[in-house]
């Protein structure tokens, strides 16, 4: 008996294990489904901060964004503390003219200018150049071109961008493939012709008309659509391109007012992701494209010369271009003319917090 019932126990006992044990099972599967949720959670915030840049808490203070390309992130940085540091000037031995649009590629520069030969002569007419497309002036005369010239000044080809009335090229924007040109009217509320041109043959192929003086483009490849400024930067216009490469045609046209009215944007490049660095007489401007509103302005100071007739003459009036140089510092190159002649203006912007690299600029390229 004692056996029959020590055996009955061990039966229950058993019994009893095994649903022990099944729960057991359960509760370790819900916990290794709750730790991959959990891992994956991790891993979705750990690509969060990676695509922030794995940047320390001041900077996201200072509102960095994923969306910032190295040259928005210290741009941002920048304040009427910056130090400008000239670090070059190179002398153009040929004519270069009103200069309108500056590009960088590699070693090589490209700059829309504009011939005057006649100037426009006002009717009596008022416009906005906003709200009223009234013609206040002639068309005058003249003849655009976009140069191209390597870092020593020496000119290695050109194009005319003339097309009777329509000869003023306005600033200019290299996507990557090609250097996007819009030709205007010399006056407002015109019509423009904007091109595509081959940066290495300077092929120039007219990709659309727009009803209105066009002063400046860039071309935001990821989102299909282009970008413009009309005179004075009044209107800023968005058209929306379709089709592949250069078989793209423009389907779709908008504008809306701009927001500023400080500067006048004379020459603009895009920005990853979703930005365009415009500068004018006076200041620089990062406009977030979502909205066609400046995230960040920076005032500019500095003049091409301190006296004569051209005193006063901002350095931001017309051609750009910036880039990244050292750790935190950015080099911009400047084209504005007096005189219908222009030198490339060289300088080094680094923000106040890293002034000390104020002190030891990055060198320049053999050549500049």
């Amino acid at each position: 008996m004692r056996f029959l019932a020590t055996t009955h126990d061990c039966a229950v006992d058993r019994d009893t294990i095994s649903v022990v044990g099944r729960r057991r099972s359960r509760s370790i599967v819900a916990l290794t489904q709750a730790l991959m949720i959990l891992a994956v959670a991790t891993t979705g915030l750990l690509s969060i901060a990676t695509a922030q840049g794995a940047q320390d808490p001041a900077d996201l203070q200072r509102g960095r964004s994923p969306r910032d390309s190295e040259i928005v992130r210290r741009f941002r940085l920048l304040d009427r503390n910056a130090i400008w540091t000239p670090v070059g000037r190179i002398r153009m031995p040929w004519k270069t003219f009103h200069t309108q649009g500056l590009v960088r590629i590699g070693d090589t520069f490209y700059v829309s200018a504009v011939d005057v030969l006649e100037r426009s002569v006002r009717n009596g007419v008022e416009t906005d150049a906003l709200y009223d497309r009234s013609l206040d002036r002639s068309t005058g005369a003249g003849r655009g071109w976009l140069f191209k010239f390597t870092s020593d000044g020496t000119l290695v080809g050109r194009v005319e961008l003339t097309d009777g009335a329509v000869y003023h090229p306005g600033g200019i924007d290299y996507d990557g493939t090609s250097i996007w040109v819009p030709v205007a009217e010399y006056r407002p509320n015109s019509r423009s012709h904007v091109y595509r041109v081959d940066p290495d043959t300077l092929t120039a192929t007219r990709v659309f008309t727009a009803p209105d003086h066009i002063g400046g483009i860039v071309h935001d490849v990821r989102e299909g659509t282009l970008h413009g400024v009309s005179w004075d930067s009044r209107r800023l216009y968005t058209w929306r391109l379709s089709g592949p490469g250069e078989q793209a045609r423009v389907v779709s046209s908008d504008w809306v007012p701009n927001a500023q009215s400080y500067v006048a944007y004379q020459d603009c490049h895009y920005q990853d992701v979703g930005y365009m660095l415009c500068g004018g007489g006076g200041g620089l401007d990062l406009v977030d494209l979502r909205d066609a509103r400046p995230t960040h302005q920076v005032s500019v100071t500095l003049v091409i010369d301190d006296t004569g007739p051209n005193a006063g003459l901002s350095i931001t009036n017309n051609a750009f271009w910036i880039e990244p140089t050292g750790p935190h510092a950015l080099r911009a190159y400047f084209m504005t003319e007096r005189d219908n002649q222009a030198d490339l203006l060289i300088y080094d912007i680094t923000p106040w917090i890293h002034r000390s690299e104020a002190d030891h600029p990055t060198p320049m390229p053999d050549g500049q």
